[in-house]
């Protein structure tokens, strides 16, 4: 009995060495697949091949149709964009054949915001009046003339007070003369405000607009341009925009706070404008408080 237990013992450890021998060697040749397995495989992938060309087809026509419908919906919005644009390209020609004709009917042969740009480069800037004054490289040759208006694609920066024949100076809007002034508008929704640009505040490094009617209501945010009055500037010229509104001369007036348009310190390029009205001396000019309505006192009257 013992003798035969030991042959089954025996037998058993070879058929399991024998097993594992077996195991190892299938899947050490895993890759190289049996007969039975390459029929399964090759019927699978048929199959799978019969069912996505398809599936394939009906998810492109899906796709086809999702991108027409796109394309009407962004054809049918550029429609009615362009014809948005139509109606306002109509106003426009409207509105400006009536302008024509307005000033046909008027006789108005001049605009106070007509002019002729003159480009201009800054050749020099004093560091000791960095903030006051420049140099163009534009002169009496150009037909700059002094007291012409200058400015930047982004709004006013001052005007020409002096003229060589290839240079000119321009006092700019932060100066300290206490006698530059300019005439400004500050635009509203109902009408615009009129005002007086003299001065700047150093320490908030912005322009004063003074002089304004103590009954207008001024709000924070709005545009400051200027009026045309004085023959210096043509009209509509940005200035810059309102920061705070205050009151002044006891209430009497009230005074603004003007945050400029313009970068002063970053002049380079700009236009000086030749105005195609005469130009006269009045609040844009030297700044004096001559009346000029009023004729001159002849020598000897009181």
């Amino acid at each position: 009995m013992p003798h035969f237990s030991n042959k089954k013992i025996i037998v058993l450890l070879v058929s399991t060495v024998f097993l594992v021998a077996l195991i190892g060697f299938s899947l050490s040749n895993r890759h190289n697949a049996t007969l039975p397995e390459q029929i399964i495989k090759d019927t699978v992938g048929f199959a799978q091949s019969l069912v996505a060309k398809p599936a394939s087809y009906i998810t492109g026509i899906y796709g086809n149709i999702e991108a027409l419908l796109n394309t009407y919906d962004e054809n049918k919005r550029l429609k009615s964009r362009l014809e948005d644009f139509v109606v306002l390209q109509s106003e426009v020609d409207g509105l400006k054949s009536e302008n024509k004709k307005l000033r046909e009917i008027i006789d108005k042969e001049e605009s106070l915001r007509e002019y002729q740009p003159i480009h201009a480069t800054v050749i020099a800037r004093n560091p000791d009046q960095w903030e006051e004054k420049l140099i163009l490289n534009k002169g009496q040759v150009h037909g700059i003339e002094k007291n012409m208006a200058v400015m930047t694609a982004q709004g006013l920066i001052g005007k020409i007070i002096a003229v060589t024949p290839f240079t000119s100076e321009v006092e700019l809007l932060y100066t300290n003369n206490a006698n530059y002034r300019v005439s400004a508008l500050v635009q509203g929704e109902k009408e615009d405000i009129a005002g007086l640009i003299e001065g700047y505040d150093g320490e908030r490094n912005e322009l004063i607009l003074k002089r304004i009617d103590s009954n207008k209501e001024i709000e924070v945010g709005k545009h400051v341009v200027t009026s045309g009055l004085g023959g210096i500037f043509p009209k509509g010229i940005l200035i810059g925009e309102v920061t705070e509104v205050t009151t002044e001369d006891f209430g009497l007036t009230k005074m603004a706070f003007v945050k400029p348009s313009s970068d002063f310190a970053m002049l380079e390029n700009v236009i000086i404008a030749k105005r195609e009205v005469t130009s006269v001396d009045g609040s844009d000019g030297s700044g004096t408080n001559v009346n000029l309505t009023d004729p001159p006192e002849e020598e000897g009257e009181e």
